[in-house]
């Protein structure tokens, strides 16, 4: 008897560590987020409507029915109850069609690419508002931030004036991971050539814990960041700091700064090249590489051909990891692309697609940019 009572106290006291854990999650400090805590919160009531009754009924039917009970009644001939369906049946549907009708509402209101159209539930915002822009960019195994409008740019640290609307620009130099900030908003996923994007605002001062959710390599568990909600005044203090770092952060800067590293302290860039994150986005931050909308221009106006096949400028983001440091191979290279922009990973403008090596003899590149080949 002991025994048993002391494994029950052993057990109970296992419970009494949760009351040290931080429920961010359910006591947010972004608008946005509050109002993803309610939603739990309404799903979970009416949820709990079906499950109670339910459990209680089922606890309540064993020990009537129980065998030593002879007082119980007991009709074996009992198959049906138009009443008893009209109560089993009716409350479960009214329940779908409520969270139904919450889901559809809440999944439009809390769309992240979705612009705020308020502060918090007292404060709606003016319609021609401008958010802050922050650039985010995963990287093995860390985090990095861009502040274009400021011209800076951070390794592992995020900062926002609070009651300003912020909107994420979300991508990734390779694997996928997810953007996370519980007190702020959602997860958003980040992923190679792709942009997502997050709309959310924080409403009090602090210090957030910000992290990947998404499982993607060794370094995986150290893909952490502090968040800090700041004054307008804190967050001008916090910008200048950055500033003072004489530091830049420009193309072959990145090319080093996303190889795999772990636990990657702090890092600030004092300025930044302003066409960086077009680059990661498009995966042509390495110029030797044909940039991802200037492969969708060519396919556009109705592709390359057969060069196109070939085409040595590929979109594969991790080909440097299988090659090392080694120049891309000169083996029988096709050239096909159109540099319409001024961000584009080659700066040679034509006005046409070349076509080499098949069949077609075309010196339109004159001259021939370095490291292009155009022969097998």
């Amino acid at each position: 008897m002991l025994s048993k009572l002391a494994r029950g106290v052993a057990i109970a006291s296992v419970f009494t560590l949760l009351t040290g854990c931080n429920l961010v999650v359910m006591d947010p400090s972004g608008d946005i987020a509050s109002q993803q805590a309610d939603l739990i919160v309404v799903s979970t009531i009416l949820m709990l409507i079906i499950i109670l009754p339910v459990m209680a009924l089922t606890v309540f039917f064993a020990w009537k029915y129980r065998q030593s009970n002879k007082d119980a009644e007991y009709d074996p001939e009992w198959h049906h109850s138009t009443k008893l369906e009209i109560v089993i049946w009716s409350a479960p549907l009214a329940i779908i069609i409520a969270l139904g009708a919450i889901t559809w509402v809440s999944t439009h209101t809390l769309d992240p690419y979705r612009p705020l159209d308020r502060i918090d539930a007292e404060r709606p915002l003016e319609k021609d508002h401008k958010p802050m822009v922050v650039e985010v960019v995963s990287l093995d195994w860390k985090w990095l931030f861009i502040y274009p409008e400021q011209g800076i740019a951070t390794i592992n640290e995020l900062a926002a004036p609070i009651d300003t609307p912020i909107q994420f620009k979300i991508t990734s130099s390779g694997i996928m991971n997810s953007f996370y900030i519980p007190a702020l908003a959602g997860m958003i996923y980040s992923m190679a050539g792709m942009e997502t994007k997050l709309h959310a605002v924080i409403n009090e001062e602090g210090v957030y814990d910000g992290f990947s959710a998404n499982y993607s390599g060794e370094g995986f568990s150290h893909m952490r960041f502090k968040f800090h909600g700041l004054s307008d005044a804190g967050f001008d203090d916090w910008v200048a700091k950055v500033k003072e770092d004489s530091r830049g952060l420009g193309r072959s800067e990145y090319l080093e700064l996303e190889k795999p590293s772990i636990a990657e302290p702090v890092h600030y860039f004092g300025n930044v090249d302003p066409e960086l994150y077009q680059a990661i986005l498009n995966m042509c931050v390495d110029q030797s590489k044909m940039c991802m909308n200037e492969m969708m221009d060519i396919d556009r106006k109705g592709g390359g051909g057969i060069a196109g096949i070939y085409n040595v400028m590929s979109l594969t983001y991790d080909t440097p990891r299988e090659r090392g440091s080694q120049p891309l191979p000169s083996t029988k290279s096709y050239v096909a692309t159109l540099c319409t922009t001024p961000s584009g990973g080659l700066s040679q403008e034509i006005s046409s697609i070349p076509l080499f090596d098949n069949g077609v003899e075309d010196d339109r590149f004159s001259p021939v940019p370095a490291g292009v080949s155009t022969g097998f």
